[in-house]
This record gives C-alpha cells, sequence and structure tokens, in this order.
C-alpha cells in the first residue's frame, strides 16, 4: 500500500492512498470518533485516491493515530473470537 502526504497541517490533512478498503475503514472510524470531516475521493478508478481529514480540536496526525488504534483494537477482538 502507498501513502503520500499531500499537505499535513495542525488541523487538516490531505493524502493520496491507493487502497479503498483502508481509506474507508479509516473513515468510518475517524467519523465515529467525532472528526469534523473524514472523507475521499477519487478521479477515476484508476487513480489513487485523495483522503482529506479536519478536526476542530485535536491535531490530526493523533486522530488518525487514535482512530488506528481502534481498528487494531478490533481486529484482535475479530481474531480472538476465531481463535475459540
Amino acid at each position: 500500500m502507498n501513502v503520500e502526504v499531500i499537505k499535513n497541517e495542525k488541523n487538516s490533512a490531505e493524502i493520496r492512498v491507493d487502497n479503498l478498503t483502508i481509506a474507508e475503514i479509516l473513515r468510518i472510524y475517524l467519523n465515529r470518533n467525532g472528526v469534523q470531516f473524514a472523507a475521499w475521493r477519487r478521479e477515476h478508478p484508476s487513480k489513487p485516491l485523495v483522503f482529506k481529514i479536519e478536526s476542530s480540536g485535536k491535531i490530526v496526525k493523533k486522530e488518525v493515530s487514535e482512530a488506528v488504534e481502534m481498528i487494531k483494537k478490533d481486529c484482535n477482538k475479530i481474531l480472538s473470537l476465531l481463535k475459540k
């Protein structure tokens, strides 16, 4: 998976991602955590998508880090259930 940071400011970021599944899961978790705006767009299916995140309170990098940790935790829960 390729990730390229296009814009990185305190309260907003734009990231180019080539994996739609990862972008959609991250969007859902970010919106669930209450970021001001989290969405992605793609000009064409053959091109990578651009993911835009805006936060009114926390630093965007921290918001993304927290969302990724929540995703990991949920994945581990699923794995532990499957091992039983």
